[in-house]
């Protein structure tokens, strides 16, 4: 009698000999979206202070720039923010755009100081595409593994700040000082992924100066789920 467990071995041996990337745990993608002239934002952004301590996590402050003309223009702000929001809207049917406002995996919005909610939606181990980054030199390189049948996926490139402390002249948060956490600073797509394995390759100088880190992911086509997710700093710790 054929033992299952050497069937499964072989099968799982032959897989791996083929080139085909079994799925890998992944973080989960928390992007909020926030403003320094928003007065509800800082308990999120003090969430997202807590949230970029966990390995399981990646969250990412996206600056939006409808709050700029209601007395505090947001240094941080830039237009694919705003963009990544109202399509957002339009794909989770949301009746409009709100800050804080997070949105996990492509797939879930919730209010952004929601604690116990987002709690909840974190609980569940992920697994993804698998996806690696490396700094190399004066590059900054992108591997995606093969995974043939996922769903065809853009590979987006964000670069981030990691920490910032903004004192703020005027607008709802006047007289404040914030800390803020993990800012987007770019977010450019470096191609698409269609389940074959795929490499990438820009220069670290494309990335913003003030970014301290960076990250890839993997979102199906339309802004959708996301599907594969790394990060990495910059420069080593001190």
């Amino acid at each position: 009698m054929t033992n299952p467990l050497v069937i499964c071995a072989a099968m799982t041996m032959a897989t791996l000999n083929a080139g085909i990337a079994m799925a890998e745990p992944r973080p989960a993608v928390l992007e909020l979206y926030t403003s320094e002239g928003c007065s509800s934002c800082p308990p999120a952004e003090a969430f997202i202070a807590e949230l970029a301590q966990r390995p399981d996590v990646l969250p990412l402050s996206f600056h939006v720039d409808y709050w700029n003309d209601r007395g505090w223009r947001d240094i941080y702000t830039f237009g694919d923010a705003t963009r990544r929001q109202h399509l957002y809207a339009g794909s989770l049917r949301e009746s409009s755009v709100y800050t804080p406002q997070a949105i996990i995996d492509g797939q879930k919005a919730f209010v952004g100081s929601d604690r116990r909610s987002i709690l909840s939606a974190l609980t569940d181990t992920r697994e993804g595409v698998a996806t690696r980054i490396a700094v190399n030199g004066s590059q900054v390189n992108v591997s995606v593994g093969a995974q043939p049948g996922a769903k065809t996926a853009d590979v987006l490139l964000i670069g981030y700040l990691r920490e910032a402390t903004s004192h703020i002249g005027r607008g709802e948060n006047s007289g404040r000082t914030l800390q803020e956490f993990n800012i987007v600073r770019s977010l450019a797509r470096l191609g698409r992924f269609t389940g074959s394995a795929r490499d990438f390759s820009v220069p670290l100088s494309s990335l913003p100066k003030d970014a301290t880190h960076v990250a890839v992911v993997l979102q199906t086509l339309g802004q959708g789920v996301i599907t594969g997710a790394a990060s990495l700093p910059l420069t080593a710790p001190p």
